[in-house]
């Protein structure tokens, strides 16, 4: 793990062509709030962010900062399996008045492999189906194509992997 961000109004310094592979975990302290059906689901300065060459920062929220009373277990027993971190499980958020759970909205390695055991007991949401992810106050956008969940913000250039015509990267 290396660096520490926390730095405000920064301009777009970092291109995803600069990101190693493979992916490099840096911690993080600027602000990282995720809301979805009016609760606060994360609240953190203690992020981890996983950069990785052509994909937006994805940010792992200690499992102490998120409710988890609202994330259970995916039903559906969704696995992935990244060449660095290792098996994903998945979680489903729950819970919030008056909206239906949000299958696989969030992500976890609970026995990451040797090199990321940092992001052991972190979660990462996607931006994309909660209702707000913020940096800093700023909107998140997502990575598009609903795979690898990627958190941009206005420091960070692509081109992005999972936009069209870039699987084959």
């Amino acid at each position: 793990m290396s660096g520490t961000s926390g730095q405000r109004g920064r301009t777009p310094t970092e291109s995803v062509w600069d990101y190693p592979r493979p992916p490099r975990v840096d911690a993080d302290a600027r602000h990282v709030v995720v809301r979805h059906g009016g609760v606060t689901l994360a609240d953190s300065h203690r992020c981890l962010r996983v950069l990785e060459t052509s994909h937006p920062p994805v940010f792992y929220v200690p499992r102490t900062d998120v409710r988890v009373e609202f994330l259970s277990a995916s039903e559906s027993g969704r696995r992935s399996v990244c060449e660095w971190k290792g098996v994903a499980t998945y979680w489903t958020l729950r819970g919030t008045t008056g909206h239906p759970p949000v299958p696989d909205a969030a992500w976890s390695y609970e026995e990451p492999r040797p090199g990321y055991e940092a992001i052991a007991g972190h979660f990462a949401f996607y931006p994309d189906l909660v209702e707000a992810c913020t940096v800093e106050g700023e909107p998140v956008r997502a990575q598009v194509g609903g795979f690898y969940g990627g958190w941009i913000t206005d420091e960070i250039t692509g081109p992005f992997k999972g936009e069209p015509g870039t699987l084959g990267w």
